[in-house]
């Protein structure tokens, strides 16, 4: 079974528990198994059919780039973080980065305020 690490925002729904243990082999099959467990979660993670745009999934380290369909194994760490996504300055690479990190920024933002390392 895949690990699921529940946001602190929605705690709520799960009596604060903090992470869960579902059977998958897709994001969808794993939504699907916490809507099992806490009925209404789904309803925070998916819109229209997809991966709500306010949020990015990481599985086992690396973002999903298939939504729903992405797969899942047995042993896998799930975790849901709000999402984040950069504009660009000019020709601001950092910005790029963020982009290309999440996939779909939900927010624009100017980083050339932002110190460099």
């Amino acid at each position: 079974m895949a690990t699921v690490f529940i946001p602190t925002m929605l705690q709520g729904l799960t009596g604060g528990v903090k992470q869960v243990e579902v059977e998958g082999n897709n994001m969808r099959r794993v939504i699907d198994g916490l809507e099992d467990l806490y009925p209404g979660i789904k309803d925070r993670l998916v819109e229209d059919g997809s991966i709500r745009p306010s949020l990015a999934v990481a599985i086992d380290g690396e973002v999903a780039r298939m939504g729903l369909l992405e797969k899942v194994g047995e042993n896998s760490e799930v975790h849901f973080v709000p999402a984040i996504g950069g504009g660009l300055c000019g020709n601001e690479p950092l910005s790029q980065k963020l982009q290309l990190a999440v996939g779909r920024p939900t927010a624009h933002i100017c980083t050339e305020n932002f110190a460099r390392s």
